[in-house]
């Protein structure tokens, strides 16, 4: 009798974490079509071997803030803005995932009753207790928050078993590796690590979040094929961020 390839997985439900950057390609504004349709593609994927993700993605193809060129803009608006992108963002993925076959819903942290439904926690868990996957936008519906923070959230109370930042480097390395080729990749990591050296994995709230609800973290590239699939398999793939080893003081 062959095996069942689900009840392999060690992770059934993962949050994806991809930044807006990722969706415009190359230039990494805007949308690029092929990126779109790669990213979904990989989706379906992952829905087609038993895993029902739901995902937070960036808006930094449209907008990352404008304190240096905009001086007049006010912080508050400013995050404003970016969660409007952020919702841009949700809806043309979510229609490129329902081109791929895959059921697909929309919540949004700012109310938008024309546009996609209000974040509800219950609501959201239904819909992936469904197998339906979940586009959380809108950041956390505050400013002075990142969709880094928003994703570790978004984890911990819709019940997600690992929060993954898929980006375009392969893990946490000790020294930025685009400009350090020395750079030493970590194969696992502590959050108080994390934090004590200042690694910039994800901000603070967001590593703060996952240490305190124990929500594991996975860094990782969508460079590599089937990086996502690869990892909720159980390959060890990418950075593991853990809990913290005894010797770790803050």
């Amino acid at each position: 009798m062959s095996s069942n390839p689900v009840s392999s997985l060690v992770y059934k439900h993962p949050l994806l974490k991809l930044s807006g950057e990722m969706l415009g390609g190359e230039s990494g504004f805007g949308y690029h079509r092929q990126s779109l349709e790669e990213y979904a593609r990989g989706v379906a994927k992952l829905v087609q071997n038993g895993i029902t993700p739901a995902l937070v993605l960036g808006g930094g193809n449209f907008f990352r803030g404008a304190r240096g060129h905009l001086p007049a803009l006010k912080r508050h608006h400013g995050d404003f803005i970016g969660m409007l992108s952020t919702v841009m963002n949700a809806l043309c993925f979510a229609d490129h995932l329902l081109d791929c076959g895959v059921r697909c819903e929309v919540f949004s942290a700012v109310e938008m009753p024309r546009i996609c439904k209000l974040y509800d926690i219950d609501m959201a868990r239904r819909a992936l207790d469904t197998n339906t996957v979940c586009i959380f936008a809108g950041g956390t519906g505050n400013p002075y928050f990142s969709t880094d923070t928003a994703a570790a959230l978004r984890a911990v109370e819709v019940g997600c078993d690992v929060l993954i930042k898929a980006t375009k480097v392969d893990g946490v390395y000790d020294d930025d590796p685009r400009k350090n080729p020395m750079a030493k990749k970590f194969d696992w990591i502590s959050y108080g690590e994390v934090l004590a050296r200042n690694l910039g994995v994800m901000d603070l709230m967001a590593i703060a979040l996952c240490r305190e609800n124990r929500m594991p973290l996975l860094v990782l590239s969508l460079a590599e094929s089937d990086s996502v699939l690869r990892a909720c398999r159980g390959e060890n793939i990418g950075t593991r961020v853990m809990e913290d080893s005894p010797g770790v003081v803050l």
